[in-house]
């Protein structure tokens, strides 16, 4: 996630900068032709150009729009996830004493959980994360498995039917913690649908094709008949801005993708793990992760 105002120049041109130069290419040959084949140099009216313009400035609107919504709906989602790895450790510490072994394993389980999902997510290595957090028996379970965030989940529930069958707590303490450990499966079946739902890809291509359609006539057309380097300037200029937020668009609406735009799930997952260690009175605690240039992780 983007977090300083200040983003790096170099970060605008690194992602639109094949684009440009295609643009940069095309102004060269528009602006050539006309004066060394005019019969062949159709002039196309400004009026075409224009109205171009506008129905790419509609389509990109909507595209951002659909785009955003989706980056929002997922940093809301890790927001509740937060919030729920939080409360499972109070009712945990609530219901129990603050020495119970179960206790502190559950919120292991809960760390362990949090980053698990991030990196599958992100279609990174998920047990290097773990290893800390995991004793090598439980490794073993959750390596058996395809889903590991929802192995780890089962092993949670398996460590709470533990304590209440053996009357560590009542009927209503495993309601809440199931209550839980439930809005926390919804969570991940949220983001696996986000992860999982692709935004059509067409419409993307379209909005490239319409882009460079648009800086074709625009250079065909007799009112950009200007000096070669102001006309390439002018083309260039126009575009990027359309560019850059077709890509902006692009990548706000896969917001697990490890982009400079993505939800910080690895920093949230940092951050539940320094908060669960403080309330079990852990002395290893890690530091807050560190912004990565301009964003977080």
């Amino acid at each position: 996630m983007i977090i300083n105002r200040k983003i790096p120049i170099k970060f605008f041109f690194n992602e639109i900068k094949v684009p440009l130069l295609t643009v940069t290419l095309l102004g060269l040959a528009f602006g050539i032709a006309p004066k060394y084949f005019p019969d062949f140099t159709p002039d196309i009216p400004i009026g075409i150009a224009t109205t171009l313009g506008i129905a790419i400035s509609i389509l990109l609107s909507y595209k951002i729009n659909q785009s955003y919504n989706r980056w929002w709906e997922a940093r809301t989602i890790w927001g509740a996830i937060v919030n729920d790895s939080r409360s499972l450790v109070l009712q945990l510490q609530l219901y129990l004493n603050e020495d119970d072994a179960l206790l502190h394993k559950i919120s292991h389980y809960q760390i362990a959980w949090c980053y698990a999902l991030d990196k599958s997510l992100r279609k990174q290595d998920i047990f290097k994360s773990l290893e800390h957090l995991l004793s090598n028996e439980d490794l073993e379970k959750v390596k058996t498995q395809s889903n590991i965030p929802l192995a780890l989940n089962q092993l949670q529930t398996k460590a709470v039917r533990t304590l209440y069958k053996n009357g560590r707590f009542d009927e209503f303490a495993r309601t809440q913690l199931e209550e839980t450990l439930t809005r926390l499966v919804a969570s991940m079946g949220k983001c696996e649908r986000i992860k999982n739902t692709v935004f059509p890809p067409t419409y993307g291509q379209t909005l490239n094709i319409a882009i460079y359609l648009f800086v074709i006539f625009l250079s065909l057309s007799s009112v950009l008949e200007l000096n070669l380097l102001l006309q390439i300037i002018i083309l260039t200029s126009i575009s990027m801005v359309f560019f850059f937020l077709q890509k902006l668009a692009h990548q706000l609406q896969d917001p697990f993708d490890n982009h400079p735009t993505d939800t910080p799930m690895t920093a949230l997952s940092r951050t539940i793990e320094i908060n669960i260690r403080q309330l079990l009175n852990e002395k290893d605690i890690p530091n807050p992760m560190e912004p990565n240039k301009f964003y977080l992780n």
